[in-house]
C-alpha cells in the first residue's frame, strides 16, 4: 500500500470509528523527508490519495491544497520523535471531555487504569489551552514529545505518533477507551496500575 492509500485508509477509519466528527481532526505520515498530511476543510471521511497536502520537516507548505491548520503541530511530533512514522490528531469524545477537566495532572493527565494504556500511551502530559492553528503551541508540543508519544490539549484533544498509520491508531483508540472508563468511574474508588506495575509494562 503507498503512503497516500495508508494515510486515507487510516483517516476513513477514524471517522468511520467515530473517533472524530464533521471536518475535525487530521493524519499525517512520513513521505521521505517530508510529511503527507490531510488537508484543511475536508471530513476524514471523504479524504482521497490525490487531495493530501505534502509539507516539510518545518511545517511549511510544499503541494498539494492548503494542509490543516495544525500541519505545524504534525511537524513537531515527527521532529520529536525521529521513530515514528504517522500522527493522529481527533477530537474524540471522552479524551476531550477529560481535556476540559480542571485539577488534573499537567504530568499524567489519565491514570494507568488498564495494562494497555500503560503500554500503548504510558503517561499523559496535559499541554496548556492554544487556539486551534496557534503556532505558540509548537515549542511546547514539541519538547513533550521527546520523552512521550503521547499529548493531550488543554481543551481540544489527543495527538498520538507511532511507527506507523495501524500502531498509532491503536494507541489514540487506548487513550479514548481509558478516558471512557476515566469518566465512568468518576467519584468511584478506582485502583490504578501502581507505579511499578506500570514500569514493568513500559521498560525496553
Amino acid at each position: 500500500m503507498s503512503p497516500h492509500d495508508e494515510l486515507v485508509a487510516v483517516a476513513r477509519s477514524i471517522f468511520d470509528r467515530g473517533l472524530t466528527h464533521a471536518r475535525t481532526g487530521n493524519v499525517s505520515i512520513r513521505h521521505g523527508g517530508d510529511i503527507l498530511v490531510t488537508p484543511t476543510g475536508v471530513s476524514l471521511g471523504a479524504v482521497t490519495a490525490d487531495s493530501l497536502s505534502l509539507i516539510d520537516a518545518r511545517g511549511r507548505h510544499l503541494d498539494g491544497p492548503k494542509p490543516t491548520k495544525e500541519a505545524f503541530l504534525h511537524a513537531a511530533l515527527l521532529r520529536a520523535r525521529p521513530d515514528a512514522g504517522a500522527v493522529v490528531h481527533t477530537h474524540s469524545t471522552h479524551a476531550a471531555a477529560v481535556s476540559c477537566l480542571d485539577g488534573l495532572d499537567s504530568a499524567d493527565a489519565l491514570p494507568p487504569l488498564t495494562a494497555y494504556f500503560a503500554m500503548r500511551v504510558g503517561r499523559l502530559p496535559l499541554l496548556p489551552y492554544f487556539a486551534p492553528g496557534d503556532t505558540g503551541l509548537e515549542p511546547a508540543a514539541e519538547t513533550a514529545a521527546r520523552d512521550h508519544a503521547a499529548l493531550l490539549l488543554r481543551n481540544h484533544g489527543p495527538n498520538v505518533a507511532g511507527k506507523d498509520p495501524a500502531t498509532t491508531l491503536d494507541a489514540l483508540e487506548e487513550l479514548e477507551e481509558t478516558a471512557k472508563l476515566f469518566l465512568l468511574l468518576r467519584g468511584s474508588r478506582t485502583r490504578p496500575l501502581t507505579p511499578q506495575q506500570r514500569d514493568a509494562l513500559t521498560s525496553p
